[in-house]
């Protein structure tokens, strides 16, 4: 590539960024300026302040909210591993008859939009009593197709040779899944923890739904309220909580970014 291509090449890159990221580069500054500052459409804020983000922690159990989206995401990104990963080994490693027919019906679930089944899922959420429980908020997500499908795919790389020499050592089934197929998967693995920690994190519908009251209830929630108490006066202090809200999702994001893509071309290419 010509020194000229490249110049081009990384100035659409750099523009493209900065488009990308503009929105939270803005509230990352408004986060700092006063309701003053923020009505008379500034860009830069006149100094840096932190009182809009002791004022978010004061009028907000963000704590307790961000304790909470940590304990939800968490149990639901290891419960999709465990799930996810026994359902692909068994679709690769234990032919039965009609597997591949049991399996392509289990992926045509990804079709079904998640708002299709959240009544029913509500009714067997309130029929055993997790209404405002961690359970509730986390085990309709274990089962995920895509999860499945993503680990499935690279499961089947693994030579069947490799299964066939394990049975001949005298290595049960579990064995050969928790010492051989898990230690070889470590990146479609990582893949589905981030996206699955990540799509958790983000969900602000079911948890309104089940939950009444601060307890279990996650950040998306808390930012709505926020949002609420500072309708038009002070989108300072509204901001510097969604800064709060975002800085774990980008940590985890920035970190785990090559294994993501990685994860996510092997799943692709297969």
């Amino acid at each position: 590539m010509s020194r000229l291509k490249k110049i081009g090449l990384y100035f659409l890159l750099i523009t493209t960024s900065f488009f990308v990221f503009f929105p939270v580069l803005y509230a990352f500054l408004i986060s700092f300026m006063t309701g003053s500052e923020v009505m008379q459409g500034n860009f830069l804020p006149s100094a840096l302040r932190l009182d809009n983000y002791i004022k978010v922690f004061d009028r907000l159990p963000l704590m307790k909210y961000l304790l909470n989206s940590f304990i939800v995401s968490g149990g639901v990104m290891v419960g999709q591993l465990i799930v996810c990963s026994l359902a692909a080994y068994a679709f690769v490693f234990l032919p039965f008859r009609g597997s591949n027919f049991v399996f392509y019906l289990f992926i045509s679930t990804m079709m079904i939009p998640w708002e299709a089944t959240m009544i029913p899922n509500f009714f067997i959420i309130q029929k055993l009593d997790w209404l405002n429980t961690y359970q509730g908020l986390t085990f309709p997500f274990f089962a995920l197709a895509f999860g499945t499908f993503l680990l499935r795919q690279h499961f089947k790389t693994i030579p069947n040779e490799l299964h066939e020499a394990s049975r001949i050592a005298g290595l049960s089934r579990f064995a050969f899944f928790w010492r051989v197929i898990l230690p070889v998967s470590k990146t479609s693995l990582v893949t589905l923890g981030a996206y699955g920690f990540l799509t958790t994190w983000n969900m602000y519908l079911w948890p309104l739904l089940i939950t009444t009251n601060s307890s279990v209830r996650t950040v998306q929630i808390g930012l709505k309220q926020l949002q609420s108490q500072e309708t038009a006066t002070d989108w300072g202090v509204v901001m510097a909580g969604v800064i709060v809200v975002i800085i774990p999702t980008l940590l985890l994001l920035f970190i785990g970014q090559k294994q993501l893509q990685k994860g996510l071309s092997q799943g692709a290419l297969k």
